[in-house]
């Protein structure tokens, strides 16, 4: 049995039993390798646009004898999938308006026909693939955060809904919640820090840790800001203090919210 880092595995875990998957950016096809290994998927295809990992990837899957269950294709994005060839999409390890991209490339391809469940692990901006999901018909039913090397990563597992839109709204409207975030709480913050990761308990405090980490960078940027006489500068400047404030304000909700 392959194994992966502990990011991988996470990301394992929210593919859904007996799926068929396309993991886009597959690299050295780590993923699909370790789902058809540990029985968890019957077939694979594994995506990779430039020409090095896409060796690396074919040279994995026919180390693990596993030609016949996994395809390994090269090309950009969704464009190594036909419609109806998968029913998990996975992308992880790219920036967040990247992978939003591939996704609105591949909904117009109408290369997302079938697909039942994206699991996607954005390095960055994953603001951006929350409101794609939002307002493409899938229904974020679940966040993971963790810390692996240094660095923290944000797990989101989306489905097709009959009552996306429905369960989408409520997701992502504050009124609907019943803790000390409610009276804080805009929309758009819910997209920035996740309505799941703000609802559950981060018993690690790696949550909390990455948002005092962007407090300390927010105030770091102000305080240089500071010596700026230029208007544009001073606006700019407010504007980040008002980000820095609120984000304070959340986490002391946070706190209150535990006691």
């Amino acid at each position: 049995m392959l194994n992966l880092s502990n990011r991988l595995e996470r990301i394992a875990y929210f593919v859904g039993q007996g799926r068929r998957v396309a993991d886009i950016g597959s690299d050295h096809a780590l993923l699909p390798v370790y789902l058809l290994q540990s029985g968890k998927s019957p077939s694979a295809i594994a995506g990779e646009l430039n020409g090095g990992p896409y060796e690396a990837a074919r040279r994995q899957v026919a180390g693990a004898r596993l030609e016949e269950a996994i395809q390994v294709r090269q090309g950009n994005g969704l464009e190594v999938v036909q419609p109806g060839e998968a029913d998990t999409i996975t992308i992880a390890g790219m920036g967040g308006g990247l992978i939003r991209d591939i996704l609105e490339a591949g909904r117009l391809q109408g290369k997302l026909e079938g697909v039942q469940e994206l699991v996607l692990q954005p390095n960055v901006g994953e603001e951006l693939v929350r409101r794609w999901l939002f307002n493409n018909g899938w229904y974020l039913q679940e966040e993971e955060i963790l810390e692996e090397d240094g660095k923290t990563y944000e797990i989101l597992h989306a489905v097709r809904e009959p009552d996306a839109d429905v369960r989408n709204k409520q997701l992502y409207d504050p009124s609907f919640w019943e803790n000390a975030y409610a009276k804080v709480l805009r929309s758009e913050l819910l997209y920035v820090m996740g309505p799941w990761l703000l609802r559950k308990p981060d018993a690690n405090g790696i949550w909390a840790r990455k948002w005092n980490r962007e407090i300390e960078k927010l105030e770091k940027i102000s305080r240089q800001m500071e010596r700026s006489e230029l208007a544009e500068s001073q606006e700019k400047l407010k504007q980040l203090q008002r980000d820095r404030d609120e984000l304070k304000e959340v986490l002391a909700c946070l706190q209150t919210d535990r006691l």
